[in-house]
């Protein structure tokens, strides 16, 4: 179970958010004006799709009980975008095989993370399938625009700095993003009280929360 955990933080967003921001770095660094905004508006669409899932659900029950869906994993959605695409470019200057190799590394471990938010009873097995799925859409649509980029430049030395940050991020104090999304839900929908999954399971109608 602690091997789960520890694979589970690697989705958070104190290490995606960093790499995610060190991805935008790197290609700002070399000069990539256009993959530098495609990533940002991808990423930042990903991220936007697990937010608005999460507060339909949290604000209107809005969800799939049949399924247990009540939003995108964030932690599988993040995960499968950021590490795909931070091994394609770490080490996009290798040869085919090695480079597909590389790459298939950094899809392993994202899905190893939507595996073990499910080992830690954080999401339901559809939310971390579909978390993870959004976010290799994400990485795909990246990586394929990347790859018809004549200029892609990046800062090896820049890249090397951002090592130390990113063993670092693991241990920063976690960002209360649910209770912030469980705010902006109450606050939009009127209600007094978050919809939740223990409603799913209750006989007769839904319950009204306000």
């Amino acid at each position: 179970m602690i091997w789960w955990q520890s694979l589970s933080v690697l989705g958070s967003l104190a290490v995606t958010g960093p790499i995610g921001i060190a991805i935008a770095v790197w290609l700002l660094a070399g000069k990539s004006w256009r993959l530098t905004l495609s990533w940002c508006l991808l990423f930042g669409a990903g991220m936007a799709l697990v937010v608005l899932t999460k507060v339909a659900f949290i604000g209107w029950g809005v969800g799939v009980p049949a399924v247990e869906f009540a939003g995108f994993s964030g932690h599988a959605m993040r995960a499968a975008a950021v590490f795909p695409v931070a091994f394609y470019l770490a080490f996009r200057r290798w040869d085919g095989p090695h480079r597909q190799l590389a790459l298939t590394l950094g899809i392993l471990v994202a899905v190893l993370i939507a595996v073990a938010r499910v080992y830690v009873m954080a999401h339901s097995v559809s939310e971390a399938v579909t978390g993870c799925l959004l976010g290799l859409v994400v990485a795909a649509a990246f990586i394929w625009h990347a790859s018809t980029e004549n200029h892609l430049a990046l800062s090896r030395v820049l890249m090397a700095l951002c090592i130390p940050v990113l063993l670092v991020a693991p241990r920063v104090e976690p960002m209360p993003t649910e209770q912030w999304m469980t705010q902006l839900a109450l606050f939009l929908s009127g209600h007094d009280r978050p919809y939740t999954r223990s409603l799913w399971h209750r006989p007769g109608p839904r319950s009204v929360l306000r």
